[in-house]
């Protein structure tokens, strides 16, 4: 089977400032992959690697990068055909200002074109259910998006992903706007779709990277320190910068 991301010695530059240097990182089919580390060090960079939201005429980018077995660094690579297969979720939830129904439909409606009426009906029942949102928004799907809470919102912007059956999904913070409650909802979508989408989370949440995540990636100034299954890098960290960073001394 294909592993969805395969990086071999990844480098990129913000004009001269080098913001990650030769990462070497391997995401497998279904799990959750968890990137940790002080703020700055350059996971939110490296996750929008995966599906190229660091372009820009200053951006430069070296080494090999495959998603869904794909190079996505070359020039000729379809970004938008890879924006469609790599879903990407926000620190606060950002549903556009239209209906419920019409933000579940809107990427579908943009990428392949709608289905008939009785067939995007399903398609709007179907997102909603998986994410929990269906039985509470049901009789509502005509009012804005912008009525819902901040956790039903973030829900509402997964729901939006799945219409285009998302193989890849890029979390940055997805909880960090979201009280416990809201937090715990959202950690229990992501075990429910485990196996089915690959999903790599960037968390500064030590406690939200043990429970959910079947593998941990330690990233300091801009490097990967390590990376391995989520409990043993907890119970018994090989690099003592991972040990410093999961021990509290900084951070």
């Amino acid at each position: 089977m294909t592993r969805p991301i395969v990086a071999e010695s990844l480098s990129l530059w913000y004009a001269d400032f080098r913001a990650l240097a030769d990462v070497a990182l391997v995401a497998e089919p279904g799990e959750i992959l968890a990137l940790v580390g002080p703020s700055g060090c350059g996971k939110s960079t490296l996750l929008r690697c995966f599906n190229r939201m660091n372009d820009s005429p200053t951006t430069r980018l070296a080494g090999r990068l495959a998603v869904l077995g794909h190079d996505v660094l070359g020039a000729e690579h379809d970004v938008i055909r890879l924006r469609r297969e790599v879903g990407m979720v926000f620190q606060r939830p950002n549903p556009l200002p239209m209906s419920i129904r019409d933000n579940v439909l809107f990427a579908l409606r943009l990428h392949r074109g709608l289905p008939p009426r009785a067939a995007a009906d399903r398609v709007v029942e179907d997102a909603l259910t998986r994410v929990g949102l269906w039985e509470r928004v049901r009789d509502r799907l005509s009012r804005s998006a912008e009525s819902l809470s901040l956790e039903e919102r973030q829900k509402l912007c997964i729901a939006r992903l799945l219409p285009l059956r998302p193989r890849l999904l890029l979390l940055d913070e997805p909880c960090s706007a979201l009280d416990p409650a809201g937090t715990r909802a959202i950690e229990a979508l992501m075990l429910a779709m485990k196996g089915e989408v690959t999903q790599v989370i960037v968390t500064h949440n030590l406690a939200q990277a043990r429970r959910i995540s079947d593998r941990c990636a330690f990233m300091l100034l801009g490097e990967l320190v390590e990376v391995g299954p989520t409990a043993a890098m907890f119970a018994a960290p090989r690099d003592p910068r991972t040990r410093a960073y999961l021990g509290g001394e900084y951070g």
